[in-house]
């Protein structure tokens, strides 16, 4: 078949014949040098080469690419040198490729070996499909953990249970210890304590952030220290 010239600035693609097939090239930076893929795909039987430079497999925002495929029809074939050619995640392959597949279109990789057009390579994709669900389960997993952890349930566990901040307020309400000495108990910051007392309704003790007059101050953590 003679080769139709693509005209620059066109965006109607040329539509092929069934049976032809389509060659995909991407380098992520423009110094790098796209010919060494376009001649494998060409050796590959590829009629035409559609090519971006300078773009990266992370977003499909690919003017070639999407060409590319507005130009595939039924019984064509897309054929790129390596599967990150295409993109960089499981899950963004098996969705471009379950949409080759449903409009008749066929897919080679030339570094993976896979053909759609082959048992072999249908396995290929389908092992690939298994994979990218996989992903998306782990996704959905790390979503929930985050959620739980997002409504205080899951994370890390209180320092302090219920049972040492009723055993805080004794040793303060009757012991009269200082914040210090009871932080020191407990092994944990003094402002964790003040933090537990104060949740635990003991703003009378001068620790909620309500000033107290003098004649209805309480034992300061020096005067308890000496009792």
């Amino acid at each position: 078949m003679e080769r139709v010239e693509r005209l620059d600035g066109v965006e109607e693609p040329i539509l092929v014949s069934d049976g032809v097939s389509l060659g995909y090239a991407r380098v992520s930076t423009v110094d790098q040098n796209l010919e060494g893929q376009r001649q494998q795909l060409l050796q590959a039987g590829c009629y035409d080469v559609y090519a971006d430079l300078g773009r990266s497999g992370a977003t499909m925002a690919r003017p070639e690419l999407e060409a590319c495929l507005r130009a595939l029809q039924p019984g064509n074939t897309l054929v790129v040198t390596k599967l990150d050619r295409l993109g960089r995640t499981v899950r963004g392959l098996v969705e471009l490729l379950d949409s080759l597949h449903e409009r008749g279109v066929k897919f080679r990789s030339l570094t993976e070996g896979i053909d759609t057009s082959t048992s072999t390579g249908r396995l290929m994709f389908n092992i690939i499909a298994a994979v990218a669900e996989m992903e998306r389960e782990l996704i959905r997993e790390r979503t929930k953990a985050g959620l739980a952890v997002a409504a205080g349930k899951g994370g890390r566990p209180p320092r302090l249970q219920p049972h040492d901040v009723v055993e805080a307020r004794r040793l303060r309400d009757v012991e009269k210890r200082s914040v210090q000495a009871i932080a020191k108990k407990f092994k944990v910051s003094r402002s964790t304590i003040i933090r537990a007392l104060r949740t635990d309704g003991l703003a009378s003790a001068g620790y909620g952030g309500n000033k107290l007059s003098a004649g209805s101050r309480g034992p300061s953590d020096d005067e308890s220290s000496q009792t």
